[in-house]
């Protein structure tokens, strides 16, 4: 893992959001090469990985990653670590070295259980005595915290536990954005900003933060002030902010809508994330991924289908080589301080084996494959601010002369010949040959129509081709004037006082409203024929 690295260092603020990033660094860690004499990767995990070393003098790599969450969220993960002597491990873990976070008393499931049994001295060593054990686990009945399914080591210095308010209890839970704003001070506040000190200085060119928070708890207070942070030290650098949402309801429409006004504001970009059909208060249905057979309302599921699309979306500025920096990526999106961005994904993308990319392309000429990752559906008539394009797993797939996306000479000029045809304005795309890897416990979520590659038809899979799209365009005015409307006839005194019980106070909503409201009109088209109450809204 050498050459020139742009470091990105991740943060992730509440319990979906370490679902989603224990399948994601889950799907980096299966990616990882250890042997000195094979090719370099496409993705270049330095990006986000940091090496470090055993007391023994073993090679390690953790996630360069900032996790923070309630008591009671970890049940068999040790903050402290386990893997070094107690008497010794301290002075190791102050200079950098890994920990793997695997004692406790809590019973654990059948993968938690091989995992133990393996020998964890070297992570190379570590990843190929896993990469033997592949079991088909079905965890569905046992997952009750993400550490239930992390696979990888963690850095001591990752975890912290924010004591005041309990994980899976009815008291003292982190419901209502208020309480999450106020908790950013004294030792938490310190030992956040400790922990960001160690991870970027000993970073050689710090490109920016990734951020995953939960938008519908207090969580999304906590990461509206951890952004603002980061904008305030880290000035220059990209804070790319991605606001996940599981299927629930409690105080979510009030802690939406304010995470997505104050994120928004401190990030270089901000996207929701959520399989909800919406965030108001009577969501549509789930997106329906025909290639996928999950529940949308378990975690574990939800989770790994938004991980496997944020593989995709985060690709542009971890490439190994023609990586685009994420305030580049930022800045072709946010065009007029539009920094509220929609997500889509085809999860997997629908690809035949033994077929080619333009084949699979032409089968979606009518329609494009992907399918709303963010509740917001596509205008439909072309017109976007800005794009990203992401598709990667298409190797081995081949370009034969047979129609003109056929006897287009690379892969680029496909994808940009294809999506042009939705869209007029060509957007920024990249392709990437290799696709996302599975490893055990990812969840058995697949169609049995899938081969091993991810392709059709096939029995099991071990790897999926996916695509995705970043998207600013004229589709986010609904969906932000419909947030900005529901928030403002929601009665927070009557139903929900204790919202305000904590903060914020009610003229400080009431702006966070009205910075919705002019936040929707920015992405207003007056091309777009509208209703009367839309047009009453923007007036």
């Amino acid at each position: 893992m050498s050459g020139v690295c742009r470091e990105v260092v991740t943060l992730q603020l509440g319990h979906y959001s370490s679902f989603v990033g224990t399948h994601w660094w889950n799907l980096q860690d299966a990616s990882l090469t250890y042997d000195p004499k094979s090719a370099p990767a496409e993705i270049q995990s330095d990006v986000v990985f940091r090496e470090g070393q055993t007391p023994g003098g073993h090679v390690t790599y953790t996630p360069r990653l900032i996790s923070m969450d309630l008591k009671g969220s970890l049940r068999t993960l040790r903050q402290e670590g386990s893997l070094y002597d107690p008497g010794a491990g301290g002075a190791a873990a102050a200079e950098g070295s890994v920990a793997l976070h695997r004692q406790s008393p809590a019973e654990k499931n059948p993968f938690l259980d091989d995992l133990e049994k393996l020998d964890p001295v070297s992570v190379g060593t570590f990843n190929s005595q896993l990469a033997r054990v592949q079991k088909n686990y079905r965890l569905e009945g046992s997952v009750r915290v993400w550490s239930d399914f992390l696979r990888i080591h963690l850095h001591p210095r990752t975890i912290s536990v924010i004591h005041q308010y309990n994980h899976d209890s009815e008291a003292h839970r982190l419901e209502a954005f208020g309480q999450g704003e106020s908790l950013l001070q004294g030792a938490l506040l310190e030992e956040l900003e400790d922990k960001l000190h160690f991870f970027v200085e000993e970073c050689d060119y710090l490109q920016g933060f990734q951020v995953l928070c939960d938008l519908a708890d207090g969580f999304s207070g906590l990461g509206s002030k951890v952004t603002e942070l980061l904008q305030d030290s880290y000035g220059g650098r990209g804070v790319l902010t991605w606001g996940v949402s599981p299927v629930r309801d409690l105080y979510h429409l009030l802690n939406c809508c304010l995470g997505t006004v104050r994120m928004a504001a401190h990030s270089s970009l901000f996207c929701p994330l959520t399989l909800r059909g919406g965030l108001g208060r009577r969501p549509g249905p789930p997106p329906h991924f025909p290639l996928l057979s999950c529940d949308p309302s378990l975690w574990y599921h939800s989770s790994g289908v938004l991980a496997l699309a944020l593989d995709a979306l985060t690709v542009p500025y971890r490439l190994r080589n023609g990586a685009v920096p994420m305030w580049q990526v930022a800045d072709s999106l946010a065009v007029s301080g539009r920094k509220v961005v929609a997500a889509y994904g085809a999860v997997p993308f629908p690809m035949m084996t033994g077929g080619s990319l333009p084949d699979a392309l032409s089968a979606c000429a009518d329609a494009l494959p992907w399918k709303p990752l963010s509740a917001v559906p596509e205008a439909g008539d072309g017109r976007c601010y800005g794009q990203w394009s992401t598709l990667r797993g298409y190797e081995g797939q081949k370009l034969t002369p047979q129609t003109p996306l056929h006897s287009l000479p690379s892969g680029e000029d496909v994808l940009a010949s294809y999506l042009s045809s939705f869209y007029p304005s060509a957007p920024a795309l990249q392709l990437v040959s290799s696709p996302s890897r599975l490893a055990p416990p990812f969840p058995q979520i697949f169609r049995p129509s899938l081969d091993a590659r991810g392709f059709l038809p096939g029995p099991a899979v071990s790897s999926v081709p996916v695509m995705t799209s970043l998207q600013s365009g004229p589709a986010l005015h609904p969906w932000l004037s419909e947030l900005q409307r529901a928030a403002s006839a929601f009665d927070v005194r009557r139903v929900a006082p204790s919202f305000l019980s904590q903060g914020p106070e009610m003229a400080d909503y009431q702006e966070a409203l009205e910075e919705l409201r002019l936040l929707a009109r920015c992405y207003r088209d007056d091309g777009v024929t509208r209703s009367s109450s839309e047009e009453e809204e923007d007036d």
